[in-house]
């Protein structure tokens, strides 16, 4: 049986197909004329292959119509309207209305990335779609760019392509036990193979409004596995362009889905959001737990490693890093990770039926630098051998003694040209440059004497607390820190993974971290990013972001430090004082 179309060819006496509008793995969606309303619609043509028997494709048929009544009856301006099921040729053909526009998909091809309102208004839509969805037990597992559309003519948001929905008490379009859906924007505990709920579909819209915000989802990846060790395992990286939606978007890709935020909560704060500019903080505020997913019953082999299904992930900030990792401690995380990295291979067998050597490829550390199994984050040398970083960080608010100063550390020659920042996810690039001697509004220039210019927001302090340098905004609410020291055997990002290990020992809370290789100006840097709760309960979580890079003979840290809802603000101060960063001679005292 073939595929009809282009030639006008009459559907049920009614329906007279026009041009192709898409084509995806489960269909073809066709304009089409009804010609007794006289109106355009879109048809969709199921596709059944010939290798099923006449019991499997008279099963597949009966599903998908049990479905398509289903979703007929899903009323609501964001949901997209079915008019009709029609039998032609053996085959179901579903007819629904014509939005006469392109997908999230096309208009990210063509336009790029959306602001953060319109990715609001976009996410406002969807929830609404899945509220009322949810409440009538289908869930849409398939939420994703390509079947989101934008009507032209009125902006109005439509979730499509229930195709591979899913509906309370009723046997799926799909073979029982079979994946369907994308793997970029599929909820980790589906992945793993187990039960799922509406819960699924709220992580698929997070990473949707990643997608959405920045132009990809955050676990793109060249490969197949690579995305699936991504879901389950890696640390999630929201865009920077996120900024006050982002409590939204680690709330939705919180991997657990208990902990999970509801769709009521996720609709309430981008509504507010919409309506004042500034996303509410009601009730706790989400950061998400980075847990891996748990493992489902399997082989024995994945046995041993059901116990680590809860992993905390989190990055800290040079300013307070730890000693590193003693070598039994140093053993024991590689262990863990490559118990994790076991546990994502599991699922990548669950999802795609791929071998088990698949596997011993993801726990030999496939995925390169950082990757599970692998050393090269492992600092080199004994711990007596390497600077101490012991953590006396801007956080602790005790005051700072103006006898206890003394001079900094060596600093590097003067008149080295400003660095620039790193490319995303790193530092963006901030107005001003300390080499034209400018900073921008609301900043102000600053020539330290430990050894380097910066931009600081007007209104900050400085404080030296040997060996580091702060600049405190009034009440510390918001704090940049500087440290200068000998390079280490491991590097910049040998540094930040050490400090990551422990973090959970030095800071309270500590989650939500993630370390990642970069350069800034062609030298080694490493960007360390995580959220705690802070020294002080009373005022709050807060959340960090940190930068150590080499250059000269000196390691270069620089950090700040911000309440959790003003991140956003924490990252401008942060991209200022990096862009506008120059190492000078320090003077004989700070």
């Amino acid at each position: 049986m073939g595929t009809f179309g282009g030639g006008g060819r009459l559907l049920a006496g009614r329906y007279r197909l026009g041009e192709r509008l898409g084509r995806g793995g489960m269909g073809t969606v066709w304009r089409a004329t009804d010609e007794l309303l006289g109106r355009e619609v879109a048809v969709k043509e199921l596709h059944l292959t010939d290798a099923l028997s006449a019991a499997q494709a008279d099963a597949q048929r009966q599903r998908t119509l049990r479905e398509a009544r289903t979703v007929a009856q899903l009323k609501h301006p964001n949901v997209i309207v079915l008019h009709d099921v029609v039998e032609e040729d053996e085959r179901p053909w579903i007819v629904m209305e014509l939005v006469d526009g392109r997908s999230l998909a096309d208009a990210l091809a063509a336009d790029g990335p959306v602001a953060a309102r319109e990715a609001a208004r976009i996410g406002v839509a969807i929830l609404g779609a899945l509220r009322v969805a949810h409440a009538r037990g289908v869930l849409h597992r398939d939420i994703k760019p390509p079947n989101v559309l934008l009507e032209a003519a009125t902006g109005r948001v439509v979730l499509t392509d229930f195709g591979i929905a899913q509906v309370e008490g009723a046997t799926t379009i799909t073979e029982t036990g079979a994946f369907v859906g994308s793997p970029e924007y599929t909820a980790p505990e589906r992945m793993s193979g187990r039960t799922t709920g509406p819960e699924s579909d709220l992580w698929s819209l997070g990473v949707l409004l990643c997608a959405a915000l920045s132009g990809e989802s955050p676990f793109r990846r060249d490969s197949l596995g690579g995305i699936l060790h991504a879901v389950v395992y890696d640390e999630i990286r929201p865009p920077v362009a996120a900024g006050e939606l982002l409590p939204v978007v680690r709330g939705l890709l919180e991997r657990d889905p208990a902990r999970r935020m509801g769709a009521a909560e996720a609709e309430g704060r981008l509504r507010a959001y919409l309506r004042t500019g500034r996303m509410p903080v009601l009730g706790r505020p989400y950061a998400p737990t980075q847990a891996s997913v748990p493992v489902p019953a399997a082989p024995s082999a994945v046995a041993s490693s059901s116990a680590a299904t809860r992993i905390r992930r989190s990055f800290p900030r040079p300013s307070d890093a730890p000693d590193a990792p003693s070598p039994d401690a140093a053993q024991a995380a590689r262990a863990n990770r490559a118990r994790i990295a076991l546990m994502a291979a599991v699922a990548v067998v669950a999802l795609a039926g791929v071998s088990a050597g698949f596997a011993a490829l993801m726990l030999g550390g496939g995925e390169g630098d950082g990757g599970p199994g692998t050393t090269s984050g492992t600092p080199t040398g004994s711990a007596s051998t390497r600077p101490s970083q012991r953590p006396t960080d801007a956080d602790r608010t005790a005051p700072a003694s103006a006898t206890t100063q003394a001079p900094a550390p060596g600093a590097p020659a003067p008149g080295a040209p400003a660095p620039k920042t790193p490319k995303t996810p790193g530092p963006q690039g901030a107005p001003g440059s300390a080499a034209r001697g400018t900073a921008p509004a609301g900043y102000h220039l600053v020539r330290d004497p430990a050894g380097f210019t910066l931009a600081v927001p007007d209104g900050f302090t400085r404080s030296f607390e040997p060996p580091r340098v702060f600049y405190y905004a009034p009440g510390k609410t918001f704090r940049l820190g500087v440290h200068i020291q000998d390079q280490r055997p491991d590097g910049p990002l040998g540094a930040m993974r050490a400090s990551h290990a422990q973090g959970a020992v030095h800071y309270p809370g500590y989650r939500s971290g993630r370390v990642e290789r970069l350069s800034r100006a062609g030298r080694p840097a490493a960007l360390w990013e995580f959220t705690w709760n802070g020294f002080d309960a009373a005022a709050g979580p807060r959340h960090t972001y940190d930068l150590t890079w080499n250059e000269g003979d000196k390691m270069y840290d620089v950090w700040v430090s911000s309440p959790l809802g003003e991140a956003a603000t924490g990252r401008r101060h942060f991209d200022t004082a990096l862009g506008t960063f120059v190492r000078t001679a320090p003077e004989s005292a700070p």
